[in-house]
């Protein structure tokens, strides 16, 4: 504890929270094919064409169905999160949405938010909706 004349201040350690979310799994029929989908058990709002995480609040509630996960590296994840509208290989012709939600690849990396990417068929983070 760190004391002077007018404040004191004390370091306190952070606490954490775990959340569970159901994910179901799901096969639809989606542009002539079936694909194999996890249904997220809550709704999330997205954001259309972000430029940065600081963008992302999006409105609305929307099914999120994951299509895939990409795992990232902290860093990766900064540098994706600060220019969510550069061009990306592994968004290309991904995403799409179906009368039930959207077609998501969902992004993670050690200590920072799950985002649900739906590039609509583009190859950058057209609509992003965070959790986290």
């Amino acid at each position: 504890m760190v004391k002077n004349a007018n404040t004191e201040l004390c370091e306190v350690a952070m606490k954490t929270m775990t959340i569970t979310i159901e994910r179901i799994p799901r096969t639809l029929a989606f542009a002539g094919q079936e694909i194999n989908v996890e249904e997220l058990g809550i709704e999330l709002p997205f954001a259309r064409k972000p430029c940065s995480l600081e963008e992302v609040g999006g409105f609305g509630s929307y099914k999120i169905l994951v299509t895939e996960t990409k795992a990232m590296t902290p860093e990766e994840f900064d540098d994706f999160g600060h220019t969510l509208l550069k061009s990306r290989d592994w968004l290309a012709g991904k995403g799409g949405g179906t009368g039930d939600g959207y077609l998501c690849v969902e992004v993670t990396a050690p200590g920072r938010p799950y985002l649900y990417v739906n590039p609509e068929g583009g190859d950058y983070a057209r609509y992003v909706a965070r959790l986290g």
